[in-house]
């Protein structure tokens, strides 16, 4: 069987209703079938759609981004920060963790510390999806040799940093 790249418009709320994200009108998210490009909850659930069907996904904070782990909150002395001026609650971060990066968001400053969450923003939480199917083809050799799909037409093309990056 050939993989396949789908392309969908959809909505998500959390489970108060209200909308969290939402896809930007004539520009469907496309993913590549199996490449771990959306959460695989939403992706088994959608995989079954036909170009304009419509289904609402419900996924537990367990099938969608995990649930909040406290381990993944650490409090920084606010000296260790001292060369970063503009720190915010809510500003992101990147730290280096010896070969990988590491996203973290600023839950709380204080006069001594820092406290930084590296959970996803939407761990822990349920979620709801309005999905509405907007085509569903065949995946390239190219996008599947790359894992990933190349847009909803599959005429994205890389550019030589991407060539770059994706070597690295």
């Amino acid at each position: 069987m050939s993989r396949r790249v789908f392309a969908f418009h959809y909505v998500l709320k959390g489970a108060d209703g209200v909308v969290l994200d939402a896809s930007e009108e004539n520009q469907p998210l496309a993913f590549l079938e199996g490449a771990a490009q959306i959460i695989p909850g939403l992706e088994a659930a959608i995989l079954d759609l036909d170009e304009g069907k419509k289904k609402i996904v419900f996924l537990k904070a367990s099938e969608a981004y995990g649930p909040f782990e406290e381990k993944m909150v650490m409090n920084v002395p606010r000296a260790e920060l001292s060369h970063l001026p503009d720190l915010k609650v809510g500003s992101f971060l990147s730290l280096a963790l010896g070969d990988q990066t590491k996203v973290v968001k600023i839950s709380q400053i204080d006069e001594e510390k820092v406290t930084l969450d590296g959970n996803h923003p939407l761990a822990g939480q349920d979620l709801h999806f309005e999905v509405e199917m907007a085509s569903v083809r065949n995946a390239s050799q190219d996008e599947i040799a790359h894992g990933h799909a190349h847009g909803i037409h599959g005429h994205h093309h890389h550019s030589e940093s991407d060539k770059d990056s994706a070597i690295a």
